[in-house]
């Protein structure tokens, strides 16, 4: 029963960010360059509630307990096509000089390309979400920061 609950939560989650209008304001989007960047932070612990057998059981890797799963979805802000085959890192930098980098690996999240990790940033406070865009054929790197906190007593299950 909690595996369905997790499940359907993080397709809610991912669903609304999917649908996100191109362009839309928020503190989770940015329009850098003509791309619109729409940014979700969840708990690794909705991935890892899917089944075994669910792709996103196993995707990158794995997650531990207390892991936190960043994701991306990049659109073209004039026509609101979706965006595949681009090279997408993010470093997540916070309190107690807390600093990790990662390639932001594809995924289909409703069958829709997106991009995404899972990072450990267990101290509560403020984090940075620093991004970088590299789309097919381009010459440089679109960059885009993103503010994001970690509420109360950290992820459950951190050591």
């Amino acid at each position: 029963m909690r595996g369905k609950i997790v499940s359907s939560i993080a397709v809610v989650l991912l669903a609304i960010i999917a649908s996100l209008p191109a362009g839309a304001a928020s503190p989770t989007s940015r329009v850098v360059d003509g791309v619109a960047i729409y940014l979700g932070v969840i708990p690794a612990a909705i991935a890892r509630g899917h089944p075994g057998e669910h792709e996103e059981s196993r995707m990158h890797g794995g997650a531990v307990p207390g892991d936190t799963h960043v994701m991306i979805a990049l659109f073209d802000d004039k026509s609101g096509a979706r965006i595949a085959q681009a090279r997408v890192s993010a470093v997540v930098s916070g309190p107690k000089r807390y600093r990790e980098e990662k390639q932001l690996e594809p995924m289909l999240v409703a069958s829709a390309p997106s991009y995404g990790n899972y990072f450990a940033p267990y101290e509560p406070g403020s984090y940075r979400i620093a991004l970088s865009v590299r789309l097919p054929g381009a010459a440089r790197d679109i960059r885009a920061k993103f503010n994001w906190t970690l509420p109360g007593n950290g992820p459950a299950g951190h050591p």
